[in-house]
């Protein structure tokens, strides 16, 4: 149970076992990522025998007229067992690239053919064991394909796409650059230490939250929202058009949290139907769950906060019901920030129950940015001993805001980068991560003990 101590004895005994804590923490194990795209790819089309169309944009799989997707991976650098392996495409954005079905992926024995070599004529046999297929993907969106087992080390691997269906599918190629298919490998031993990792302001018509989405196919553990999941409304078929291809293909491993756009429609009621139980109680908004050693609960910012409401007053039981010794809270709109929208000021009765009980940190999303705050009291005022440490995480695809002047205790800002923000629980620490997306180089890390 957490209980605030104000002796000053004890205050010096807390302090020096911090200390000591932090000195002995076991580092994560080694694990890594390692992301490959095609050293050759190209479609061949039977109306089209003699054609080589190995420098386009995209390439088809169809069959009526019939058309196949030839690629080759030269995959180096794997230095440890393969623990997770996925073949991720993005579907070309031109009239016509959805379909009902994204193919049946097979590899091939022959790995000599070129990218301006093959035609119709001249394409090798797809003659391999069968990786699996895609079914139905949509315009502008990642897909993927798990191939653990199946590509399990270095070498050269060529893979050939067929399909049954007459309504083709269109996938960018190598030469799409940022949007190339890539073969995503996770190596070595994961950490055992839970992880916990998301972001808030998600998935709308743009490409920002398909590049955090492929963020979370290469980092275990539980995923997080910090609310404006969905846009505009939060209607279900918002989650199903936007959230669904992108975030959605975590849903299974996702604890979520309300925000304002989620309560454009009546309720939130698409945000509790896509969720489902995933969600807490329907219609309430708020839950707690434990990950290791830790306390984590997922708040409403979107309903009643004052002191006595049903909100605060069930957190103040949660938080006193806890026998974890750490606490991670996250909700949608910040007390602190120092982006276009001013703090949530009726957030305070929530940190301030989550400062008398000593917790250790509270993200939160709704200002499109990423911002990090040094431990503080609930009025804003620097504590380095009880404080509790902020995040601004709203950089999970939605387009990027603005910083006004930076608010007291405020570290880090940066309002460019898209990415995650991904916490290691350790038994009596977190470790923190800013993983921007392919392309970015904003990062921001540390660590802390719990109080």
């Amino acid at each position: 149970m957490h209980t605030r101590r104000f002796a000053a004895s004890a205050l010096v005994t807390t302090v020096a076992c911090i200390a000591a804590l932090v000195g002995s923490v076991t580092p994560p194990a080694s694990a890594a990522t390692i992301t490959a795209t095609p050293a050759a790819d190209t479609y061949v089309a039977s109306d089209r025998p003699g054609t080589n169309f190995g420098k386009g944009g995209n390439y088809w799989v169809d069959s009526s007229p019939n058309r196949r997707i030839l690629m080759k991976f030269n995959i180096s650098g794997l230095t440890g067992p393969v623990t997770s392996a996925k073949l991720r495409m993005h579907v070309d954005n031109v009239t016509g690239a959805e379909s009902s079905r994204g193919g049946t992926y097979r590899l091939m024995s022959n790995t000599s053919w070129t990218e301006t070599g093959a035609t119709w004529n001249s394409q090798p046999a797809i003659d391999g064991m069968t990786l699996g297929s895609i079914g139905a993907v949509a315009r502008n969106t990642w897909v993927e394909l798990d191939v653990t087992g199946k590509i399990t080390g270095n070498g050269t691997y060529s893979i050939g796409v067929t399909t049954t269906s007459s309504n083709g599918a269109a996938f960018d190629s190598r030469e799409s650059g940022s949007l190339a298919p890539q073969l995503v490998f996770v190596t070595g031993t994961q950490s055992g230490d839970p992880v916990l990792v998301g972001a808030g302001d998600i998935a709308n018509s743009s490409t920002g939250d398909s590049a955090t989405a492929a963020l979370l196919d290469s980092i275990p553990g539980t995923v997080f929202t910090a609310g404006d999941n969905a846009y505009p409304n939060g209607t279900l078929a918002n989650y199903n058009t936007y959230y669904g291809p992108t975030w959605g293909r975590h849903k299974a491993r996702t604890r979520p949290s309300p925000g304002n756009h989620e309560y454009n429609t009546a309720g939130a009621a698409g945000y509790f139907s896509y969720f489902g139980a995933l969600a807490g109680p329907s219609g309430r908004g708020y839950y707690s769950y434990d990950l290791g050693n830790w306390h984590v609960v997922s708040l409403n910012s979107e309903i009643s906060m004052v002191p006595g409401s049903v909100q605060e007053t069930w957190l103040r039981g949660d938080l006193a019901a806890s026998a974890k010794p750490c606490t991670l809270a996250y909700w949608h709109k910040p007390l602190f920030t120092s982006s276009a929208h001013p703090g949530e000021t009726a957030t305070r009765p929530l940190f301030q129950a989550l400062y008398d009980y000593d917790a250790e940190v509270v993200v939160a999303g709704h200002n499109h940015v990423y911002e990090r705050f040094a431990p503080m009291n609930p009025q804003g005022a620097l504590d380095s001993t009880a404080g509790v440490r902020s995040f601004v995480a709203g950089m999970g695809g939605a387009g990027h805001y603005t910083f006004n002047t930076p608010r007291p205790n405020s570290q880090v800002r940066n309002g460019t980068a898209y990415g995650v923000l991904k916490f290691t629980l350790h038994s009596n620490s977190y470790d923190w991560q800013f993983v921007p997306v392919a392309g970015q180089s904003f990062t921001d890390s540390g660590t802390n003990a719990c109080h």
